[in-house]
């Protein structure tokens, strides 16, 4: 079994929300999806050197005031 099918199986036993057991379960792999495209837009892994001063800046603060809210699913 996979850690899918043990997580649902857990949740169910347990009897918790399944909605909000899939919503969670979405948000990892989006989140997950989201940094895999980043990485291949700007073509360089998170912290390394190829991106210093190249303007493309990973993991800081917008200091401009375009930073983006939470989005809830």
């Amino acid at each position: 079994m996979t850690q899918f099918t043990t997580d649902i199986m857990q949740a169910l036993v347990k009897k918790e929300d399944i909605s909000e057991f899939f919503r969670m379960h979405l948000e990892t792999a989006v989140n997950t999806l989201l940094k895999t495209e980043l990485t291949a837009f700007l073509d360089y892994e998170k912290y390394n050197r190829i991106g210093f001063n190249s303007g493309t800046i990973r993991g800081t603060v917008p200091t401009h005031g375009d930073c983006i809210g939470s989005t809830e699913i």
